[in-house]
């Protein structure tokens, strides 16, 4: 059960395996993009190349879809990015629903680990394998992996190495399961949310330290994105890294222009050099092209609202 492409190697890992996958439940196909094309999971496309049964139920507790479960009489279901299941569901397998989860659980429990994780700035995180449970989360832990977090490493790249490691982590589990070596445990530590993020949260307020302005960057690239206004017109930036040295300016201002190669604004403690960026409606420009069709001077300022 899965539906973004985090939940495809997993899939394959699967499928690879002396495991024997019957199914694959997935979301509905839904209008996306801007000419709202009709359009399946990644995970359905990657079921369907598979020649896998594909079953995409409107409403999780609908008898037809739990009848159709109950015919396939799994000895498990495996969750990877899927929703939250009834107990109508997670109870009917005979060895449990088995959820792969991008934290080192009780850490980030919720819609958006991955991203909470480099928000706050953490140098470690993992996966977990964990017995699904009534409430989301919580359930008793199988296997973790822990994965060390690069100081640059921004959440598109953290989606995807964890994605692989949790693949692993999930047939280890299953293989662990079948053989009767592996005992569920209950969650201990401190628990701590990561719920889900929206695009409003991508708006910089340059008052605040490098560090965290940077943090927020990592945390929300490539989707949502981090943003600011210049000359009231929205600009995302695409990279970005903290600048060497004191900056001497208002938080917001251009503080150092390199031609060719980027400029530099001025943050609550020092200054971000941007590296790439974004005009809205216009293409991705790295920040020495950006300069040339679009030049600043020291002291331009780029500003949390429009003037």
């Amino acid at each position: 059960m899965g539906s973004p492409d985090f939940a495809i190697p997993s899939l394959q890992r699967l499928l690879g395996s002396t495991h024997t996958v019957q199914a694959v439940v997935t979301v509905p196909d839904k209008p996306a993009g801007r000419g709202k094309k009709v359009t399946a999971s990644p995970v359905k496309f990657a079921a369907q190349r598979a020649g896998l049964p594909v079953l995409q139920p409107l409403s999780l507790d609908d008898p037809a879809f739990i009848a159709a479960l109950q015919g396939f009489d799994a000895e498990v279901f495996i969750v990877v990015a899927f929703r939250i299941l009834p107990p109508e569901v997670f109870t009917l397998p005979a060895r449990g629903a088995v959820n792969l989860h991008a934290s080192l659980l009780p850490s980030y429990r919720g819609a958006a680990p991955i991203n909470w994780a480099l928000l706050n700035g953490e140098s470690r995180t993992g996966v977990t394998t964990f017995l699904i449970e009534k409430h989301v989360d919580t359930g008793q832990l199988l296997l973790q992996k822990e994965f060390a977090i690069p100081d640059d490493m921004i959440a598109g790249e953290l989606y995807q190495a964890l994605s692989l490691i949790g693949a692993d982590l999930l047939l280890e589990t299953l293989d662990g399961l079948e053989s009767g070596r592996l005992q569920a445990r209950p969650q201990s530590g401190v628990a701590t949310a990561a719920p889900k993020i929206y695009k409003e949260m991508g708006c910089i307020d340059w008052t605040q330290p490098t560090a965290r302005i940077y943090n927020l960057y990592r945390g929300l690239s490539p989707v949502p994105g981090v943003y600011s206004y210049c000359q009231n017109r929205l600009c995302k930036f695409q990279r970005m890294r903290p600048a060497s040295g004191p900056a001497q300016g208002d938080p917001g201002s251009v503080v150092e222009i390199q031609p060719g190669a980027g400029f530099s604004i001025a943050t609550g403690d020092g200054a971000l050099q941007i590296l790439q960026l974004q005009l809205e409606g216009k293409r991705s420009l790295t920040a020495g092209e950006f300069l040339r069709g679009y030049p600043l001077t020291k002291g331009d300022r780029f500003q949390s609202s429009v003037a």
